[in-house]
């Protein structure tokens, strides 16, 4: 089916390079303003695909999130930042890459044109039935991607998306799509920039919503989180002294004894029992 490329429309904005620097960064913040707003309108797609991914994580699954270039950085970025703020393993949410992880910091030439080893890259974390695959392209093209989600829909495994592009491959290919249309880039083209955006937020949404759904937060705070530095340390005690009355040192100690503030919290109701 023919569609849209929103993302590669020309920019509303031209001749750039006369503009002033007030100029070019108003307009772009003007911009950034619409992105929000689209992934509002994605709000019942995304609650669709989060409550499959908690059932199946439930049930011993994992999360996979699999892109190219930009789209593929900003899932590792969003799997790699789940252990340390809600202690689960490194294992429970995955990012995959074009050309591996070398092309989180180096762009890898063709690498989003392969169309076999976007399943392979998933093959060589076990990926079964038990397991959601989420692939994550602005453009809705990207063979890399579209080519894992074909397998993965021949061998039942659950597939979702997150794309800018209204009935492309990838959006007609997932089982649970999630298109947030931005409309074109600043830059024409440049879909690093509001489509890159609006990823964020939606893995944000995803990940953010199914560690709560999963208990892995408390009132409003990262009771799981990993003691990793000095300021975590700091905010976790702060977190026992807001529930419970005793010096800051002491809980402190506490909290570097029994490694969470959950397992403080646990301790110490028991030791009130």
């Amino acid at each position: 089916m023919d569609f849209i490329k929103t993302t590669e429309q020309d920019s509303l904005y031209s001749n750039l390079e006369n503009m002033s620097t007030l100029d070019l960064l108003q307009n772009i913040n003007k911009e950034d303003q619409k992105v929000a707003l689209a992934v509002e309108k994605a709000i019942p797609q995304i609650e669709t695909l989060v409550t499959v991914i908690v059932e199946k994580l439930k049930n011993g699954g994992r999360l996979f999130y699999m892109g190219a270039g930009t789209s593929g950085r900003l899932g590792v970025l969003d799997a790699s930042e789940c252990p340390p703020t809600f202690g689960v393993s490194h294992n429970l949410v995955l990012g995959l890459i074009a050309g591996g992880d070398t092309a989180i910091r180096k762009a890898v030439e063709n690498a989003e044109d392969h169309t076999e080893q976007g399943w392979k890259d998933l093959q060589e974390h076990q990926i079964s039935i038990k397991d959601v695959v989420i692939g994550i392209a602005a453009s809705g093209t990207t063979p890399y991607v579209i080519a894992a989600l074909e397998t993965c829909n021949k061998n039942n495994i659950v597939t979702g998306c997150i794309t800018m592009n209204e009935n492309s491959p990838l959006d007609n290919v997932a089982q649970f799509p999630i298109v947030v249309t931005v409309g074109p880039e600043f830059v024409t083209g440049s879909s690093r920039m509001k489509a890159g955006t609006a990823q964020k937020l939606v893995l944000n949404m995803i990940s953010t919503s199914t560690m709560i759904l999963l208990g892995k937060v408390k009132g409003n705070k990262m009771v799981d989180m990993q003691l990793s530095n000095d300021k975590l340390v700091d905010r976790g005690t702060k977190m026992i002294l807001k529930e419970i009355d005793m010096p800051y040192q002491q809980a402190k100690e506490l909290l570097l004894q029994h490694g969470s503030v959950r397992n403080v919290f646990k301790y110490l109701n028991h030791e009130t029992k």
